[in-house]
């Protein structure tokens, strides 16, 4: 198992296998413009599967497939098979549920039993205005068919923008207490460039349990494997939240993640500069033990710690100031 310059072991790979979205949420997509990865820049299932085989090897046990919207890669259940035989913990996959309805008996067939869905509002008004677009009533919808359809734990995924939805972090915990899904509060972060974020339009960890239990108490349960983004909480009668405090609480010192973005770069951190290319590797006929070789050299010597970086600098006199460029979320992925 390899590990980085703070004995961080590989253990989760994030793939995104398309930088395609058919939203353009604010908080990650902002831009008007934005030039697409081109088609044949885009690995392969085969090139992906091959590149998972590799990690799971070096001791990767977790693979979520993210995107863009995952979910307008066609065929994208055939992925999910040539994945499901590594021996994986766990094989999940985030999406923004607007495709969910027509996708999940397949998904579920191939064998994928995890889903995340993202999901900031339930107001229409304000869903339209936060995504630009008015597919609502299909996340709804989708969350029912995958229900249905087995698939289990089915996670939203929450957003909490102060001033935009902080005003809902009870409905959503309520919509999700009632429809037996887990629901997770994060806090908004400067991922990317174009979101033009502010310290002030972050809703802290501190500050959504406060409205949380003030509607019904918690207890605290941890972080899943003890290195999970989220730190989970019980409802009193049943349900579960989490918070991901990337802002206020980093844990920079568990990030055990790794990313491969959908044309085949290798990235160490959610808020990284660049990426290292492993497509050009696979494509110029590197055997495995050469892709070994090459992404330990990019993990050996990682001493990411952004968020921990920012919040020193967050409490400093001179306060943070986001000026480092960084991979756009809807290249990078979740």
């Amino acid at each position: 198992m390899v590990t980085d310059q703070l004995s961080r072991p590989l253990k989760d790979l994030r793939i995104s296998v398309t930088d395609r979205c058919n939203f353009r949420c604010t908080y990650c997509m902002p831009l008007e413009k934005y030039e697409w990865i081109d088609r044949k820049e885009v690995l392969t299932f085969e090139e992906i599967a091959r590149i998972a085989r590799v990690f799971v090897s070096m001791g990767v046990e977790k693979i979520r497939l993210t995107g863009g919207e995952p979910l307008l890669r066609r065929d994208l259940e055939k992925l999910v098979g040539l994945l499901m035989p590594l021996g994986l913990k766990d094989l999940a996959l985030t999406t923004n549920g607007s495709l969910l309805a027509e996708k999940a008996a397949a998904l579920a067939a191939a064998g994928l039993k995890r889903i995340n869905v993202s999901l900031d509002t339930l107001n229409p008004e304000k869903f339209r205005r936060m995504t630009r677009r008015d597919d609502l009533p299909r996340i709804l919808e989708g969350l029912r068919v995958a229900r249905r359809e087995g698939l289990n734990p089915i996670k939203i995924n929450a957003v909490i923008e102060r001033g935009v939805n902080d005003d809902e972090i009870i409905d959503l915990a309520q919509f999700a207490r009632a429809g037996g899904f887990a629901i997770r509060f994060i806090e908004y972060m400067d991922v990317g460039n174009a979101n033009n974020w502010r310290s002030e339009k972050t809703v802290t960890k501190r500050e959504i349990l406060k409205i949380i239990n003030g509607y019904l108490p918690t207890r605290e349960v941890g972080r899943d494997g003890g290195n999970a983004p989220s730190v989970d909480y019980e409802f009193e009668g049943g349900g579960s939240i989490g918070v991901i405090a990337s802002v206020s609480e980093p844990f920079c010192g568990g990030c055990t993640r790794a990313r491969l973005t959908a044309d085949g770069k290798l990235v160490t951190c959610l808020f990284s500069e660049r990426g290292h290319d492993l497509k050009g590797l696979i494509r110029s006929g590197a055997s495995d033990a050469e892709l070994i070789v090459a992404i330990g050299s990019i993990w050996s010597p990682r001493q990411d710690r952004y968020s921990e970086e920012r919040l020193v600098a967050m409490q400093s006199s001179e306060g943070y100031k986001p000026e480092r460029r960084k991979i756009e979320m809807i290249s990078l992925g979740g």
